[in-house]
């Protein structure tokens, strides 16, 4: 069993980053530049964004913040959405999830503009995807397909079964797994809630990506010997022992799955991490767009 590392992976794809946009800085080019709007203070939206805005600054982008109140209008956000969007200095564009209540979330994806949706959610890009445009991938998929880049995972004519059917995670996911790329040309299942036989499909995985949002669903007796499982869940759990009063499970029960399988992503330190990888790929990819930079 071998761990696949998010930190080794991240780390490997931001020091790629870093050494592309300081040559076109040397170049007389400008930097990058992500812009991220946070609506309240969610405490889980809070440490995600910190850390993208971390993580732009040190491969040098430039990063905006824009911070609204939880109590914002959707005509606000929306407009601040417009203005992005009219900033031609402003390469990617983030809103993060979740949003309130009173603002619907798929409205404010289809306003920001196509060439800076770099979390890859905007119709225009899921629709590419579908067609195998080449397009702004959502940033989760595509961390894990660079995970499994990094460590050279074999995936062609594998069986992958993928848990959860979201339009963030499991949809693209098996999409692409199961395209013609270095790291797909896999045959996929995928499962959800409806599926009655899920436990007897996952035995059949020779990968298995787990995103459907509950802590530890993913057992032993699920998963075949020699495996890869990606753990894709992030949840937190109360937990009194803990400083903060919680810790961050995955979708898979880690200590008793972990020992069957040949490579497994550890939750926190694996996905996530290469989340924000994926992100800052799909922004350097949308400032070259908009400089003309083949």
């Amino acid at each position: 069993m071998q761990i696949l590392d998010g930190k080794i992976a991240a780390a490997a794809v931001r020091e790629s980053l870093k050494t592309e946009v300081s040559q076109l800085k040397a170049q007389g080019k400008r930097a990058p530049h992500l812009a991220v709007i946070l609506v309240g203070n969610n405490g889980a939206s809070e440490t995600y964004v910190a850390s993208k805005q971390k993580n732009s600054l040190e491969i040098g982008f430039l990063s905006t913040l824009v911070r609204l109140d939880a109590t914002v209008s959707e005509e606000i956000l929306l407009s601040e959405i417009e203005s992005l969007n009219n900033d031609a200095t402003v390469d990617g564009i983030l809103v993060q999830l979740p949003l309130p209540k009173h603002i619907s979330e798929q409205k404010v994806i289809e306003t920001i503009n196509p060439n800076k949706d770099v979390d890859g959610f905007h119709p225009v890009s899921a629709g590419n995807l579908v067609l195998g445009i080449p397009t702004f991938i959502p940033a989760t998929p595509y961390g894990i397909m660079l995970m499994l880049e990094h460590y050279n995972i074999p995936t062609k004519g594998k069986h992958a079964v993928v848990i959860g059917r979201s339009n963030i995670v499991g949809r693209p996911m098996s999409i692409l797994l199961s395209s013609n790329l270095p790291y797909g040309n896999c045959t996929v299942t995928i499962c959800h809630s409806h599926t009655p036989n899920l436990k007897e499909l996952c035995l059949q995985g020779d990968i298995v990506v787990a995103a459907l949002g509950r802590p530890g669903f993913v057992k032993e007796d699920m998963i075949k010997d020699g495996a890869v499982v990606i753990d894709v869940g992030i949840t937190r759990v109360p937990d009194e022992t803990k400083k903060s009063g919680f810790r961050i499970a995955g979708d898979v029960d880690f200590e008793n799955v972990a020992p069957k399988t040949s490579y497994i992503t550890p939750v926190p330190g694996g996905v996530g991490l290469m989340t924000i990888a994926g992100l800052l790929k799909n922004t350097l990819v949308a400032y070259k767009k908009a400089e003309g930079i083949e």
